[in-house]
């Protein structure tokens, strides 16, 4: 493999979106203000917006200062003067030709595809015909990457077709967040961890993506992906691999990813009995939701659909550390509350020698790694209940935590943007945290396969009120397996 030099320009396709606006460029504003952005780097952004470069950055100015952390004067003044912005059609060699005069002497630029996956080969195809995509450019890509795998397949051949994969950067925004990256320091820095994280001592696995707004006019997209496709399949597959995933033999990119495809592949197929037994659809209601009224989605679409907004099922994994040990995900929007959070639970102990006095309050520990909205890892041991009392000792479950947010406090903290972290890996050229071809197709064929299932099966979404836990059947699915949600 080619020496990946630092990059020192980003085009930033879709630049005036609302991606770029809320996330990428307060990432790039951020990264400037820690001293992270190389000495020259640049910015360009292009949209078809017909726009000034002056009018462009009051935009984005506006932006950051309405942000919690404000405006710094100074980063402004020196970020500022790294931005750049063409009006230009990036689906046309014509139009990506504009960029030329500001890509002079550029020696390892990337282009960063804020937009449609529909889009990509085409803006691909430009970049090539316009002479502007060099063994030393890269490409960031943004999910999802297809609605299926023979979709998938299409938009990474004309991909293909111009990058190097080494060059390609599918990226996925939750391998960004330092919570995520901590289960990967959790597992493998410590020795307490590995001998139980297997199915002699863990019971099951729980991944919950849950959302309290709803589709809103972002529903022609949503019609067409729903709740599996748009999220299960990405996110949330994500976090089963790295939980799931053996030992790597180092952090090199390869090495992380080949594990990963490994669990994935690993992932036992659905049938159509799996469908009705192990899975269920919903659509969201109308419903009360933060104590506000909300509407259902048939009535912010307009018309009847059915398309699943939640969904909840059980994943095998068919290998020797995993063998009979089910991963319960699910994903919704309009649910009660914003969390995203993984859950494994251990077995019980198999025996208690406490009594009677205590056998009520024996549970089995938990280890719960909370994403989102706050960033946390909980480990739940038992402990004796202070106090004395008559017929033996008490107990109670206590938290052990490893907040970020308690331990680091003071002045300058803030919680970082998950693009953060990705976008600095892209200028240095490494890809760890970024997402394989052979991953994104092992995701879609599994996904695709319960998709399958469901349609052999006539499954349809169960109604659900906005401001629930989704359909009663999701609670069914997991108590026929004798658990229950952690909630």
């Amino acid at each position: 493999m080619a020496e990946t030099p630092q990059a020192d320009v980003i085009v930033l396709f879709g630049g005036a979106g609302d991606l770029a606006r809320r996330m990428l460029l307060p990432s790039l504003y951020f990264l400037d203000s820690d001293g992270f952005l190389p000495e020259g780097f640049r910015l360009v952004a292009t949209a078809r917006s017909d726009m000034t470069r002056g009018a462009f950055l009051d935009m984005v100015r506006a932006d950051l200062a309405a942000r919690p952390e404000g405006l710094d004067e100074t980063v402004w003044a020196r970020f500022s003067a790294r931005v750049e912005y063409v009006a230009a059609d990036a689906t046309s060699p014509e139009g990506v030709a504009a960029l030329k005069p500001h890509l002079e002497g550029v020696r390892a630029p990337i282009f960063y595809l804020a937009l449609s996956p529909s889009l990509y080969g085409r803006v691909c195809v430009a970049l090539a015909a316009a002479g502007l995509a060099s063994d030393e450019s890269r490409i960031v890509l943004e999910k999802p990457i297809g609605r299926d795998l023979e979709s998938s397949r299409v938009i990474n051949v004309s991909v293909g077709a111009v990058f190097d994969e080494d060059r390609i950067f599918r990226i996925d925004h939750y391998l960004g967040k330092e919570t995520v990256q901590n289960l990967i320091a959790l597992r493998f820095a410590n020795t307490l961890f590995e001998p139980l994280w297997n199915n002699l001592t863990v019971d099951h696995v729980q991944i919950t993506v849950a959302e309290t707004e709803g589709v809103g006019e972002r529903w022609p997209y949503y019609d067409e992906y729903g709740a599996l496709r748009d999220m299960l399949q990405n996110h949330m597959l994500q976090l089963l691999c790295l939980v799931a995933m053996e030992p790597p033999a180092d952090m090199e990119p390869d090495s992380v990813r080949n594990e990963k495809v490994k669990v994935l592949r690993s992932l036992r197929r659905f049938t159509r009995a799996d469908a009705q037994a192990a899975s269920i659809r919903g659509q969201y209601t109308p419903g009360v939701v933060g104590g506000k009224t909300a509407k259902g989605y048939e009535e912010e679409r307009g018309e009847p659909s059915d398309i699943d907004t939640f969904v909840a099922l059980r994943a095998d994994i068919d290998n020797w550390r995993w063998a009979g040990v089910p991963f319960f995900l699910r994903t919704g929007k309009r649910l009660p509350e914003r969390r995203t959070q993984i859950a494994i639970q251990f077995k019980g102990v198999p025996h208690s020698i406490f009594g009677n006095a205590a056998k009520d309050d024996l549970t089995p520990n938990r280890l719960v790694i909370d994403l989102q909205p706050d960033e946390d890892i909980e480990l739940l041991l038992m402990n004796k209940a202070p106090g004395i009392t008559q017929g033996g000792i008490r107990l109670q479950s206590l938290p052990l935590s490893l907040s970020l947010l308690k331990a680091y406090q003071g002045p300058g903290a803030r919680r970082r943007i998950a693009y953060e972290r990705l976008l600095l890996d892209v200028i240095v050229g490494n890809s760890t945290l970024f997402v394989r071809r052979d991953e994104v197709e092992e995701a879609w064929r599994w996904v695709d396969g319960v998709a399958d299932a469901w349609k052999e099966a006539g499954l349809t979404p169960k109604p659900y009120a906005a401001g629930s836990w989704g359909p009663a059947g999701a609670f069914a699915l997991i108590e026929r397996a004798g658990r229950a949600w952690y909630d």
